[in-house]
């Protein structure tokens, strides 16, 4: 074989080779854009899930006026506390540091995991408890301060569970929406921050008595307002 055969075999074998190495950095790529993709998926499943249950209650953290405002309203109560649909924790532990024995209910595990892990970050960990529960399978008759961060569908039927199950000494405070029925005590803050607080007694007696109310205007959103929890 002559050396120009001899040349173009070897520059045909290279093309072959540097072919092939690219076809493996492809396949490569490709594999870990794959992988991450499915490793994106695991962790955000949990996350976005709730959005697609039939009653919508997704994941989005209270603002720092939501956690003040829920507290403030609560500076005189003392007693055990529930934060229903309770996130990462922040109302939990919040309430904690403020001298509560507080619990959170939440239906996705990677939230209450994550809830736990700051609590014990925070030193907060012997008075704070939290559960991968459905709310509509709990009871919350042991709670005489609640907590809740609900959505409009859910909130006629979150009336009737809490005005059957709480003490008549409870306290409920509702967070971005109010209750449909129920007449607030007082409110605070404002726009998306405000919450309303109910008092047990005034809407026990008032199931017991079969009476109505006129629905509790909600806020209207301000353009500066952040995103809805």
């Amino acid at each position: 074989m002559s050396q120009e055969e001899l040349f173009m075999d070897s520059v045909t074998a290279g093309k072959l080779t540097e072919k092939r190495s690219r076809s493996n950095l492809g396949l490569a790529v490709t594999g870990l854009l794959g992988g991450s993709l499915v490793a994106l998926y695991a962790v955000a499943a949990p996350f976005v899930a709730p959005a697609l249950r039939k009653v919508c209650l997704p994941f989005v953290p209270a603002t720092t006026a939501q956690v003040e405002n829920v507290l403030g309203v609560l500076r005189a109560r003392t007693g055990r506390l529930v934060d229903i649909g309770s996130g990462d924790g922040r109302i939990v532990i919040a309430a904690a540091k403020h001298g509560f024995k507080a619990s959170g209910f939440e239906l996705n595990p990677w939230l209450v995991w994550y809830s736990r892990y700051k609590a014990l970050r925070e030193g907060v960990q012997h008075s704070t408890s939290f559960h991968i529960s459905d709310l509509w399978k709990v009871s919350f008759a042991q709670y005489s301060n609640v907590v809740i961060f609900g959505v409009p569908q859910m909130m006629d039927q979150l009336e009737v569970k809490l005005a059957s199950e709480l003490p008549s000494t409870a306290k409920v405070v509702a967070c971005r929406f109010p209750f449909p029925t129920w007449v607030p005590e007082c409110t605070a803050g404002e726009g998306i921050d405000t919450v309303w607080v109910y008092d047990a007694k005034t809407f026990k007696t008032d199931m017991q008595n079969g009476m109505t109310r006129k629905r509790t205007p909600e806020p209207e959103d301000k353009p500066d307002s952040h995103t809805l929890m």
